[in-house]
This record gives C-alpha cells, structure tokens and sequence, in this order.
C-alpha cells in the first residue's frame, strides 16, 4: 500500500493556477485567439455601443447633437462545472515516481505527486472545453453553449451554407466565407477565420497542392486566406467555420472566486485503498457582443 498523502485543498486564488493551466491548456485559449474575461462569477455584460454615421455633420457654431447612438447588452453567464475523478496511486508510479522517488526513503511520495495527479486532470479538463467553445450544447452533461449553438440561435448573424468540404474544394469554400465578412470587420487587425481539425486539414493539403515553394509540405509557412488569419479549432465540428474578431468573441470562466476549487483526498487513511479522489469545480462560457460583425459557416 503506498504512503498517504496529505490532502490537497485549493480555494479561490490558490486554485487559480491551477484552473488557469488546466483551462488554457486547449488549442484555442493556450494560443490567445478568443479574448479571455477572468473572475467572472456569475454573468457579465458585454456592451455594443455604436454612432450611426449622421453623428459626422458639416461643423456649425452651435453645438447641435446629430445621429443616433444604438446601444445593447448581451449577457454571458458562465455554466458552472465540475471533475469528480478517483485515481489509484499505484497506476501511476511506473510514469511518475520512478523517476521522482528518493532512494533511501522507502518509496516515500513526494508532495510533487500531488501536483502532477492535479496536471493530468487538468489536460482532461482543457481538451473538454476546447470542445464546448466551437461545438458545445448547454443541454448536454458537462458542456456549454459553443459558438455553433449561440450563432445559429442568433438572427443577426452572416449564415452562409455548408457544403461538404474537401481538398478539393476547401479554397472555394473559404472564399465564401471571406465574401460573407461584413465590410467594416474586413482588413481589421484582430479579424481571422475559425476551422476545425478536417477542414484545416484539407486546407493544408489544398495549398501544399498550389506548389508555393513547397512551403506547406514542409510546414513552416503561417495559415491564412489572401491576408486573413487562419485558426485551426480542435473543438469545431466538421464543415463549420467561423469569422470574426477576438475582440468580439469572448470566453468567460471565474479562476479566483471562492466557488473555484481543486482537491485532492487521499482515500488510504479513509477506507485502506490506494486511491485518490480529485474534486474541481470551475465555471466556463463563451460569448460575443456583435452577431452582425460574425460569419457562420454551417
């Protein structure tokens, strides 16, 4: 029977370092490409503020208030969740401690075990909401509304239809996206277009295909569309793509609430078992304020 670690409880900020990694640790978040609203506890406002063009007049000299100021609010409020997860210690000595333990020390844990039992959840939890970002549904078990499901529901959004991709078509395909962004979000610095794994596939394929100094069999060109950045998006689904800005698209999680929590509880002590139970607890939601300024292929 291995040796009984002490438990392990983080709360608020002490397990923000850790729901950070773990949260970050997916393709999307861990590369920057949304902008990220930490602390949020229960919902946060995003505000769309915008002057309609009559606010530009001739200049008089008297002060005259011109054009219309249109103004709204949506709120994203963060679905709260959870890992519930038991491990047994012994599964993990042949990938851990025989590189970590002291000799002379009777095979004593080191308290670093605890922290990579921590890790591991934590690239479970990652690779769960990078999923739930693009492709999540609310109504599903550990999961919340992604992107797909928020513009879909949206009427204010660009729709273009979704053909079944392929390399063969990929660059046509994304040339409708690119017709679709609205002209004003067009050449904007933030601006990029999302895919997810099959379709960046096909698009790598595509151009490795156009012969560009055979850059793209070697891998080491930057993906983008006639200037437009391409992200590619583990979580989205198969022949869906997104367009918009990362200053508009957001996503939401409280890492230093009192709600935010990592434990790790040692059952030898409890019920002679070699396991270990891990508990977090954390909250996650994505969002946008402008549906107009967002492209969905679907």
């Amino acid at each position: 029977m291995a040796d009984s670690l002490s438990p392990k409880t983080y709360a608020g900020k002490a397990a923000a370092g850790f729901m950070s990694a773990s949260l970050l640790s997916g393709e999307t978040l861990a590369k920057g490409n949304l902008t990220v609203l930490p602390n949020v506890a229960y919902k946060i406002n995003l505000n769309n503020f915008n002057l309609t063009t009559a606010a530009v007049a001739d200049v008089t000299c008297d002060f005259t208030s011109a054009g219309d100021v249109n103004y709204a609010e949506k709120a994203l409020a963060p679905k709260r969740l959870q890992v519930n997860k038991q491990l047994c210690k012994n599964d993990w000595l042949s990938t851990w401690a025989g590189a970590n333990m002291r000799a002379g020390l009777d095979g004593t844990l080191q308290t670093d075990f605890a922290t990579y039992l921590i890790s591991y959840a934590g690239s479970l939890v990652g690779q769960q909401v990078e999923t739930s970002i693009w492709s999540g549904a609310s109504g599903n078990n550990g999961q919340f509304d992604g992107f797909q499901a928020l513009l879909t529901a949206d009427g204010t959004v660009v729709d273009v239809a979704a053909g079944t991709l392929a390399a063969a078509n990929i660059i046509a395909e994304i040339g409708k996206v690119r017709d679709a962004i609205p002209n004003a979000v067009y050449g904007q610095d933030d601006l990029a277009i999302y895919m997810g794994t099959a379709a960046f596939k096909f698009y790598i394929s595509a151009q490795a295909a156009l012969g560009y100094l055979n850059q793209y069999h070697a891998g080491v060109t930057e993906s983008n569309f006639e200037g437009i950045p391409i992200k590619w998006a583990p979580g989205m689904a198969a022949n869906v793509m997104v367009a918009g800005r990362k200053s508009n698209m957001f996503f939401a999680t409280d890492l230093e609430g009192d709600m935010t929590e990592v434990k790790l509880l040692d059952q030898t002590l409890v019920d002679g078992s070699d396991n270990v139970n891990l508990v977090m607890r954390f909250n996650a939601g994505v969002g946008y304020s402008t549906g107009a300024d967002m492209v969905l292929y679907a």
